[in-house]
Order: structure tokens, then sequence, then C-alpha cells
């Protein structure tokens, strides 16, 4: 990958806190060999932020290499990792270095790690104690100066108690562990990454920017967006191509962020369209103590992944924390 195809720090948009905490971390550990395990649902930009650590560090002039563990075929995936000589196995006409080895001096990223294989993460495990690996088809070691991230967008430590994801691993890729935000956490965000976005592409496709009007403004914020950023990205490119220079009113939208409007939604039953199964009691209730229990509810049904349980609760992480500071649960 070309050095001047890389993200930097500053193509990472946003002034959410969640965010801001997550870019403040990765910023402090850039410049160190750290094992990093980059977190987060799919197009939250877990690539674009190992690159801007990458263009941060000592390595910013050796390589940068990103594979997807969910691609490699089992039966091939050592071979494509470690390298392999020639004659190594059938089919093996010329030899290859693998992944490890063509990332010399630079940085490797392995995305989705959770699909890797169980016998591949023992393998890893050794290269990641010792620095050294054997190439498929030798008898001797080599030596490989790599930094090494992770991302997955899965929960790994339930992956472990699963028996799916090697523990000793997952200690190791542990270390520093950075968890970025979903786009519907960050949605203070939202025009800000919109108006980039649209420039962006209407640069790229060499077309006027759209506007927007208001009420598509608010048919975007309630939209969910569960392909975050990447979603985002694609919806502003499809903007800029069929309606450049235009204002884009709600119905140029697709159809699953039309539904969306709040006019098309009687009043006071807007936020209510799926509540129907939550009845209140004749008695009453505490609301304190329902909402309390219901936040340990999510908290245990997402194994204490704070991101996972607001999104069950539609609530925004930031949202989430203070309220478990109140509660003092924390």
């Amino acid at each position: 990958m070309q050095k001047n195809s890389l993200a930097t720090f500053a193509d990472l948009f946003g002034q959410s806190p969640a965010l801001t905490q997550v870019i403040r971390a990765a910023k402090a550990i850039a410049s160190t060999d750290v094992t990093v395990l980059l977190m987060g649902a799919s197009g939250t930009g877990k690539e674009l932020l190992a690159q801007a650590m990458h263009q941060a560090s000592h390595r910013c002039r050796g390589p940068f290499h990103a594979i997807n563990c969910a691609a490699l075929p089992e039966t091939l995936a050592e071979a494509e990792l470690f390298g392999h000589a020639k004659g190594a196995f059938t089919g093996a006409d010329t030899s290859r270095p693998g992944w490890i080895r063509a990332s010399d001096g630079g940085t490797l990223l392995l995305d989705e790690i959770g699909d890797m294989p169980l016998p591949m993460q023992a393998k890893l495990l050794r290269f990641l104690e010792s620095g050294e690996l054997q190439i498929l088809g030798q008898q001797s070691l080599c030596r490989v100066n790599v930094r090494i991230m992770a991302a997955t967008h899965v929960n790994l430590a339930a992956m472990v108690q699963e028996k799916k994801f090697r523990q000793d691993l997952f200690f190791r890729l542990n270390i520093v562990p950075l968890e970025l935000p979903t786009l519907h956490d960050r949605l203070g965000d939202l025009e800000l990454l919109l108006d980039h976005l649209t420039n962006q592409q209407a640069t790229k496709h060499h077309r006027p920017p759209p506007h927007f009007s208001p009420a598509v403004f608010d048919s975007l914020h309630r939209y969910a967006w569960p392909g975050n950023v990447r979603e985002l990205k694609n919806f502003c490119e499809r903007m800029v191509l069929l309606h450049g220079g235009e204002t884009i009113q709600p119905d140029h939208l697709p159809p699953e962020m039309r539904s969306l409007q709040a006019d098309k939604i009687p009043w006071p039953m807007r936020d209510m369209r799926h509540l129907e199964q939550f009845v209140l009691p004749n008695n009453g209730l505490s609301l304190v103590d329902l909402e309390r229990h219901l936040i340990e509810q999510a908290l245990h049904r997402s194994q204490g992944n704070r991101t996972h349980a607001a999104r069950l609760l539609g609530l925004s992480r930031d949202t989430l924390l203070y309220r478990l500071k109140k509660y003092s649960t924390a």
C-alpha cells in the first residue's frame, strides 16, 4: 500500500468525546511498538485508525499492509501469513515471503482476527512472543521486525469463553484495546462528517456538492446508520452522483431513511412505535429502579461491553456512562 494513500489522524473527523478519547490514546501509543487491538462495528474506521497510527510512528517509511483473516482459506492461511518455500506443497511453484515478512520494518493489520483458524492463532502467538517465524517448507527460523495490529467487530472475550479464540492470544493482543464508537454513538458529528464526505466525493467526481434541507437533516439524525461512517460515505457519494448542485429533499432519500421523517408519525406516538410490549402496572413502578435494572440486563447480555450495552438500550455510549456514574454502578 502506497504511503501517500494512507490516512492520517487529520482524516479522522469528529469532535465527540467518544471519538476524541480514542484518538488521544492512539496518538499516545502510535510511536511505540506495542500490539494494538482495534475494536468496533464494521464501518467505524478501524483500518483508517491503524493507518494513522502507522503514519505517526517511526515505521512510517516502512510498508503498511492490511489483510482480512476471514478471507484467508484455512488450508493456505499459514502459507499466506508466514510464507512458503518453492515445492513446500502441491502448487507451490515459486517461493513467497508471506504477509508478515512483506511487512518487515512496517506494520501489519490483521483485520477480522476473530475469524483466524485456531491452529493459526497458536502460530501467531508464537511469533508475537519471539519475533521469529518458520517459513513453510524450511527448517530454519526467520526473524522479522514488524508491528502487529489486530482488528475485530466481534466480542473476542465472549469467543474466548466459547473456546473459539485462544485466551493466551487474546491477552497478548489486548495490551492496548481501542474501541471505535458507532456513528449512532456520535451523532453530534453527523453534520461535520456529512459536509466533509460530501465535499470529498464532489471533488472526486468533479461535481458540485449538493445541499441538504432541514427535513433531510432530521431524517438523517433519526436513522440508525447500521453501516456506520462507511454507509454515510456511500450515501454522500450517491447524493453527489445523482443530485450534485441540487438541494436534497426527503423524496431524494433512500426508502429506509424516508420512513423516519417525523411528520409522517402522528404525535404523541412518534417515539412510541416500538413500546406496545411495555405495559405500565396498575399500581405504578419506580422508573429509577426500572432504568437501573434494564442497564444491568444490557451489561450482562453484552458481557460488560458498554458500547454494545448502550446500543441495546438505544443510548449513546456517553449517555450510558453518565447513567452508570449516576447510579454508582460503573
